[in-house]
């Protein structure tokens, strides 16, 4: 009799535990296919209505793509391809490949 509560309380933890991972990760994958997309979006809008040298500011972005400002400036600012402008203007992004790098002498 006691092995069997044992034996029950061992399943209950374990397909506990495995539950709780799956839904764990499948929230983490959720949400890494949202940013992609998301910042997909911003690269393509980026991509089709800036020129060279030329930068966009936060809420130009957050109002062509339909997203909040907060959520363009998480965004650009995890994106490996969007820059962001260290000038005297602030809050500003291009592509990396439409800007020239800064040299420092």
């Amino acid at each position: 009799m006691e092995d069997k509560v044992i034996e029950g309380i061992v399943i209950g933890a374990s397909g506990g535990a495995i539950a709780g991972i799956t839904v764990y990760l499948i929230q983490y994958f959720h949400q890494k296919a949202i940013n992609f997309i998301e910042s997909k979006r911003i690269r393509n809008w980026l991509k089709e209505n800036t020129s060279k040298n030329q930068w966009r500011s936060t809420r130009a972005i957050a109002s062509w793509t339909n997203l909040s400002v907060e959520r363009v400036q998480y965004l650009c600012s995890h994106d490996p391809k969007v820059r962001l402008s260290t000038a005297e203007k602030e809050d500003m992004w291009a592509l990396r490949s439409k800007i020239p790098e800064p040299t420092y002498e």
